[in-house]
């Protein structure tokens, strides 16, 4: 079975077992997801990938301390890490958090994926690029809670642990956030396709 096939579970223990591919692969699998959420947060690149490498720092520096557990997803955990590594840097800058909140409403899920076109790759591309700046719009907390939730993939228990809020607060900015974003949809050029 290729590393690929592997759960993330899998790879993890592949990795403390010696096996130093298996974090590179755990790192290919999710640096998409989790170099986008941290960048939607801070909104500069060169800081976003300077977070990410530092996510996956300490990433590896809790494997290998032992101190992961195995009852939780890895993603979720790599992106609280990253969430806390956001936080601190805006603590040190003694600037305010420049996050936001949203529900679990993955909007990217209405767009097709298939065997597209150029056109239709680019029109995709664009509707993303779009969408990412409608959503730097949104108020904060309504930000942060989208971007864990698509980004991060976390349940609403987990968002509301790590934002300290409860669930029907986490689950309440995503609501708000969803029609926030479905306003300025309406009220722009982008046109979501349906398939």
């Amino acid at each position: 079975m290729t590393l690929q096939k592997k759960t993330d579970r899998q790879l993890i223990h592949l990795y403390l077992a010696g096996e130093g591919a298996a974090i590179e692969e755990l790192i290919h699998r999710y640096q998409s997801k989790i170099y986008t959420s941290i960048y939607l947060l801070v909104k500069d690149p060169y800081l976003a990938e300077d977070l990410f490498q530092d996510t996956f720092i300490k990433v590896i520096r809790t494997l290998q301390a032992g101190r992961y557990n195995d009852e939780g997803k890895f993603l979720p955990w790599a992106m609280r890490i990253a969430h806390n590594l956001v936080i601190d840097y805006y603590r040190k800058e003694k600037r305010a958090p420049l996050i936001a909140n949203s529900e679990g409403f993955d909007i990217f899920d209405i767009l097709p994926f298939y065997d597209e076109s150029t056109e239709e790759k680019m029109i995709r591309q664009q509707t993303h690029k779009d969408l990412r700046k409608m959503i730097q719009l949104l108020p904060d907390d309504q930000k942060e809670v989208l971007i864990m939730r698509h980004y991060g993939e976390m349940s609403f228990k987990e968002i509301a642990e790590i934002t300290d809020v409860s669930i029907n607060t986490a689950l309440g900015r995503m609501r708000y956030a969803l029609n926030n974003l479905r306003k300025m949809i309406s009220t722009s050029e982008v046109v979501l396709k349906t398939g």
